[in-house]
């Protein structure tokens, strides 16, 4: 038998970063979170954190934490069903809040998703959500290494365990300022211009305007690039004529119809169909963040098409 007291602990370390903060989060001392994690180390053979500021999960010790979340969220679901239960089996807490993980892309994260989140956790207040921010061709990734539990992400194509739900398609636009384009494309937009022109590019895995660059020129151009990981830094430095980027176009669409950024080729836009995946073996926690995640994307028709 596991000692949920101990899984309790290692969870709280690996989500608060501290032993200090898991205690105060725990209610208990620092030591008592130590000598626990200590104990259930001992029992698996290995370690399970990584000591340091913050404290990171081994990856023996993240399908520990994976665990435990899954099994809060089913202990959620079991107390909402019998009452009379009341405390938390392993911590002896009352209402003992759940957290779940779930990767999303930034555009999204940016636009639409918050209110799927908000609408979520006033269904549910027991519920925390761990968001982990990645390129939407690579949340998949991380559902299917089982880091999260529900992923938005580019992948149609369930992952194994998982359901696959279409939410919509966000349209990127390539834009930049008007100085920057009179600067930089007053001979036309095409493989001699984009090869000198500066573009932002969010990370190393984005790869949207080399997508877009190859659509337009029929072939792959590099680019000099800025990399900016931000979606308002992003469109800030467009604006400010920093260089040309794909953004989502219901970011822009004011800016453009202020005349702050102009597209590079009007009319053109990238479609990315998103899809919303969750383990199929899921509490019905999991279920209402589902049912709130497709209410957003149908409401998000700015956003979503």
């Amino acid at each position: 038998m596991l000692d949920y007291a101990a899984l309790n602990a290692l969870a709280a370390v690996v989500r608060e970063g501290s032993f200090e903060r898991a205690a105060r989060a725990l209610n208990v001392t620092p030591s008592a979170v130590s000598q626990r994690i200590k104990q259930l180390e001992e029992r698996t053979g290995g370690a399970l954190l990584v000591r340091g500021q913050p404290c990171v999960a081994t990856e023996a010790g993240l399908q520990l934490c994976r665990h435990v979340e899954r099994v809060g969220m089913l202990e959620h679901e079991l107390r909402d069903a019998l009452p009379a239960l009341g405390m938390d089996s392993g911590s002896g807490q009352a209402h003992e809040r759940v957290t779940v993980r779930v990767a999303v892309n930034a555009d999204s994260l940016a636009t639409w998703f918050v209110s799927a989140a908000a609408a979520f956790t006033l269904q549910e207040p027991a519920a925390l959500l761990d968001l982990t921010v990645d390129d939407q061709d690579h949340t998949a990734e991380r559902l299917r290494s089982g880091a999260v539990l529900a992923a938005v992400t580019a992948l149609a194509q369930p992952v194994a365990g998982c359901n696959s739900e279409a939410l919509g398609t966000m349209h990127y636009v390539a834009a930049a300022s008007p100085d920057f384009v009179r600067m930089h494309f007053a001979k036309g937009v095409g493989a001699r211009t984009l090869a000198q022109a500066p573009s932002l590019v969010f990370d190393r895995k984005d790869r949207l305007q080399a997508r877009w660059v190859r659509r337009i020129c029929h072939r792959n151009v590099e680019t000099p690039r800025h990399w900016i990981p931000s979606p308002n830094a992003f469109v800030e430095a467009a604006c400010a004529g920093m260089g040309w980027g794909m953004h989502p176009a219901s970011m822009v669409a004011d800016a453009i119809r202020q005349g702050a950024l102009v597209a590079l080729v009007p009319g053109s836009t990238l479609p990315v169909p998103l899809y919303w995946q969750q383990a199929r073996a899921a509490a019905r926690m999991l279920e209402k963040l589902g049912a709130a995640v497709r209410a957003a994307a149908r409401q998000g028709a700015h956003a979503l098409t």
